[in-house]
């Protein structure tokens, strides 16, 4: 209870629930309205007595009488806080409508979208005064002494909830308050908004500043036609707990106009909203709501300008929404990040993004942001190294640079150059080939310079798609993809369309054979691919290890049953032996494309994938060949180098083999020879442990001291088990050398060994050749052992080995003309593989061509004599059937007439062909030198046939 400070009167209930209510005024009988320092104010008695409607006379009868009853005291508060006015204008609904939260609520709702979308603009009705430190600091107090006397009458009332909202308040106001002294700059925005300090009627002034969080997302700056004058240098401190209720006589009718005003547009929002007319129910909410930032202004004591306020509803003008749409436009601006045009080099784009982050850098230093600072100037110095690397002509992984918001990804770039070219545009890309110097260029040095080649074509045209367009078809990019080399993005791309081609392909070739149920898997397996294919052309990774194998058509390396007309059984032989390298070099491109996609190694994956691809090719021509009885096509051996993972495919992971291979010599015991020694030797392996040690021992070589023993053992493990790992990190596997004894004698130890098996963590395999100890004195002994499991224990064994890679020459086997000597007249030059009793029938070639493969040969052989090397027996009998056939086409030719010629110039046009769409393909795929062949003998059949038209 608190204690009067007046003379003491009769105690009664209504005192109590006064203070309850948050009037705080004394209700003593000498006087009513006196303030705690005991003034009386006569101005502020008359104005309370003109609010409440009743005449002094009534009051000061009041005086002597003992205090109001609740009912009195309950009717002076309900009037205080309204318009007397209002009775005129509004009807019994009007009292309720700030508080019925339902209404409210619904018209939220209702209006929610269209607030959303006007959201992006700054609050332009916010109010934000531009008053020094000690404006704020007196705010400050005021708004925190409000707090205070707020959490008093909660607490008087019994209510919690808002006990600890005002507490949380009063602590964001003392450390706002404490920032400001320090002369920290802070937030207005982060002012809590002033509370009412009673309960009941008087908590309605709370409903008025509590929707400043919406302001933001009134942009219509027309609408908030209520202004304010510059508030004064320094705000008037006045008592914290009569500020609101003492307002002087100007802000107070004031503040009944604007919430007058306000409560009218709510009405008629409502109302529009009730009647279905969203647009009106919308333009009136704006309006009711860009008061609040005024009223709030108005509650601090600032002065209002009450000129610009803005009509009742009905005298609203019917288009305010016409000047909303400039508003927008620019506080959308500064949000949206400021993008460079789309780049038509690597260079260019990789300029663009360094300048991009350079002036974030010099932003975030501007604004004291010291860590971002330095991460912008780190992200800098990557795209300057990116871009020394690209001048100096080195692949640059775009991938792994940042990209800055709103800016494309670079490798769009790569995948913007179409895929159906023309045949000028091959033909030129073939000369261009020729024309470059033979040096020893990596095809990493040239991926960039092809990058800018490609990548310049599309964007000189005008009105180009964007960069991600090409991107969207699949076929198309599945035949550029291969030839974008330089960054894992693209690779990892081109890998996924192919693997996808090659499911649908087998799906394909499974419905041709009635197997729907292969048909079914394939395609299931490539539909798969999508999800992956999509992330990959978002320039997102994938876990390539989940890709399917790529299935293989076995008829894909069989030679057709019969073959053609003419080929010898030499011939036919040489391309059985042809046939089983390559089969054997694609199962083992296979084999490594299935581990390294199992590693995520997407680069050394996609390497074997094309391998794969030219020994398909290889096998393609060696069956067109051979099905028309060409003789074999040129063939030679390169060495190619490759990083391939070493496993032991035979083993599986619970295997360890010991190989014990020999020894050398061993040690000889007193009294005996080296040649009457009879060896053998047993291990011990402690796993899984030493008391269940795998042991075991070799058979017994006699009469020597370097017996080969040449058996092997194979041992149980398992990867996983901590003991296994202890076992061969500490312990390894004991080896002794063990002379045998004969009748009536044992077997005498002649040295031990150990073998470390910690290598094992990083190696599939152990070879050491141990020496033999007699306790730790050496004997001069040698045992040579070896162990080799699946694969490492940690990580994958990788090594370079160099292979001799079958390569096979494409020849012009593109529908040979089948040419039949005249009738009955055999050719003066019998053809060397002719049978009996048949025409000579062999197909037709071009004799320039076949000349230019002579002297090929020749040089070749010649070269070989100057080095008093044997010719190799295919390269001689290569040039003895060229020699041959071109000796009898040359007579067809002489013997034929003029029908043959046509025949020979018609041949010599699908050979034109043939070797234009060779030169394509080649300088697609990047075979350079193959690609330089295949134009100079398109060259060579093009001068053929305009002599022969002639």
């Amino acid at each position: 209870m608190h204690k009067r400070k007046g003379p003491p009167g009769p105690p009664g209930r209504g005192a109590a629930a006064a203070r309850q209510l948050g009037l705080l005024v004394d209700l003593s009988p000498d006087g009513l309205m006196i303030p705690e320092d005991g003034v009386n104010h006569e101005e502020l008695e008359a104005e309370f007595l003109a609010l409440v409607g009743d005449q002094p006379p009534a009051l000061e009868k009041l005086r002597g009488k003992g205090p109001l009853p609740m009912e009195a005291i309950e009717k002076m508060a309900r009037l205080c806080m309204r318009d007397p006015d209002e009775e005129e204008e509004e009807g019994t609904d009007d009292d309720d409508v700030e508080a019925d939260d339902a209404l409210l609520a619904e018209l939220n709702e209702v209006l929610g979208e269209d607030e959303k979308v006007l959201e992006p603009p700054p609050p332009v009705a916010q109010p934000k005064p531009s008053a020094p430190h000690l404006g704020l600091e007196a705010t400050l107090q005021e708004r925190l002494a409000l707090y205070q006397s707020a959490i008093e009458s909660a607490r008087q009332a019994g209510d919690s909830a808002k006990m600890r909202r005002y507490d949380r308040g009063l602590k964001t106001l003392e450390n706002l308050l404490a920032s400001v002294r320090k002369g920290n700059a802070i937030d207005e925005g982060d002012i809590p908004p002033p509370v009412a300090v009673g309960k009941g009627p008087a908590a309605t002034p709370s409903h008025v500043p509590a929707p400043p969080p919406l302001v933001p997302t009134d942009p219509p700056t027309p609408e908030p036609r209520v202004t304010r004058e510059s508030p004064p240098a320094s705000a008037p401190a006045s008592a914290p707990g009569s500020a609101k209720p003492q307002l002087p006589p100007g802000p107070c009718s004031s503040l009944a106009q604007l919430q007058s005003r306000q409560r009218e547009y709510k009405l008629a929002a409502l109302h529009a909203k009730q009647q279905g007319d969203t647009a009106a129910a919308t333009r009136h909410f704006r309006v009711a709501k860009s008061f609040d930032a005024v009223l709030e202004a108005l509650s601090r004591g600032e002065p209002v300008d009450l000129s610009r306020l803005p009509p009742p509803p009905d005298q609203l003008p019917p288009d305010p929404p016409s000047p909303t749409p400039p508003p927008p436009a620019p506080a959308t601006a500064p949000t949206t990040p400021e993008v460079p045009p789309p780049p038509r080099t690597l260079l260019e784009a990789l300029e663009q993004r360094m300048e991009r982050y350079h002036v974030a850098a010099a932003q975030a230093k501007a604004k004291g942001d010291q860590r971002k600072a330095r991460m912008h100037e780190r992200i800098v110095k990557q795209y300057q190294d990116a871009i020394r690397a690209h001048k100096a002509g080195r692949a640059v992984d775009v991938a792994e640079l940042p990209v800055p918001p709103g800016f494309p990804p670079i490798q769009g770039l790569e995948a913007s150059e179409p895929a159906q070219q023309s045949l000028v545009g091959v033909l030129e890309t073939a000369m261009k080939l020729a024309s470059q110097e033979d040096g020893p260029e990596d095809e990493e040095d040239e991926a960039p310079r092809k990058q800018q080649d490609g990548s310049s074509a599309p964007v000189a045209q005008p009105k180009a798609p964007p960069p991600k367009a090409p991107q969207s078809g699949s076929a198309p990019t599945a035949k550029a993809a291969p030839k974008a080399t330089s960054t894992r993005a693209q690779q990892q791309l081109a890998f996924l369309e192919g693997r996808k081609k090659q499911l649908l392909q087998a799906a394909l070739r499974a419905k041709q054979k009635n197997d729907v149920e292969g048909a079914k898997m394939h395609l299931r397996q490539a539909k798969g691919l999508e999800p992956m294919l999509e992330a990959s052309r978002n320039g997102l990774p994938v876990d390539i290890a989940k890709v399917p194998p790529a299935p293989v058509n076995k008829d894909d390396f069989v030679l057709v049953q019969r073959p053609g007309p003419g080929l010898s059984p030499e011939a036919a032989r040489r391309y059985g032996e042809l046939t089983k390298l390559i089969r054997q070099q694609h199962e083992m491109c296979l084999n490594h494309s299935n581990q390294f996609t199992h590693l995520g190694n997407i680069a050394e994956a996609s390497k074997f994938e094309k391998l794969a691809e030219g020994c398909k090719q290889s096998m393609e021509t060696l069956k067109q060949a051979f099905a028309r009885g060409l003789p074999t096509p040129a063939a030679r051996f390169e060495q190619r180098t490759f990083n391939i993972i070493k496993i032991f495919s035979d083993l599986s992971s619970s295997d360890m083999l010991l190989f014990i291979v020999k020894g050398v010599n061993l040690p000889t015991p007193p009294g005996l020879s080296p040649g009457d020694l009879d060896i053998f030797v047993r291990f011990d392996f402690p796993y899984p442990n030493v008391e269940e040690a795998q042991k075991d021992k070799t058979s017994v070589v006699r009469n020597t001291d370097s017996p080969e023993f040449k058996e092997q053992f194979k041992l149980s493990i398992n990867r996983g088990h901590r003991g296994f790992r202890r076992a061969i990190q500490t312990k390894g596997i004991k080896f002794e050398v063990v002379h045998k004894g004969g009748l009536f004698k044992t077997d005498r130890v002649l040295g031990t060994a150990q073998l470390k098996l910690d290598a094992l963590e990083t190696a599939c395999e152990v070879r050491e050749i141990l020496e033999v100890l007699d306790g730790r004195r050496p004997t001069g002994g040698r045992l040579e052992v070896m162990v080799r499991i699946r694969e490492p224990l940690t990580t994958q064994q990788l090594e370079t080995t160099t292979e001799r890679w079958l390569v096979i020459d494409p020849v012009p086997a593109a529908v040979p003309t089948q040419v039949t000597g005249p009738k009955g007249r055999a050719p003066p030059i019998p053809a060397p593989s002719r049978e009996p009793g048949n025409r000579s029938a062999r197909p037709l070639h071009s004799l320039s061509v076949l000349a230019f493969d002579q002297e090929r040969l020749e040089r070749k052989i010649l070269a070989l004599r100057q080095a008093r090397r044997p010719v190799p027996p295919e390269v001689a009998q290569q040039y003895q059937d060229i020699v041959q056939r071109s000796q009898w086409q040359r007579a067809q030719l002489e013997q034929g007439g003029a029908s043959l010629r046509r025949e020979y110039a018609a041949h010599l046009e699908r050979q034109l062909q043939f070797y234009t769409e060779a030169a394509r393909r080649l300088g697609n795929d990047g075979s350079r030198d193959a690609a330089k062949e295949a134009l100079y003998r398109r060259n060579l059949v093009e001068n053929e046939l305009q002599r022969l038209r002639r």
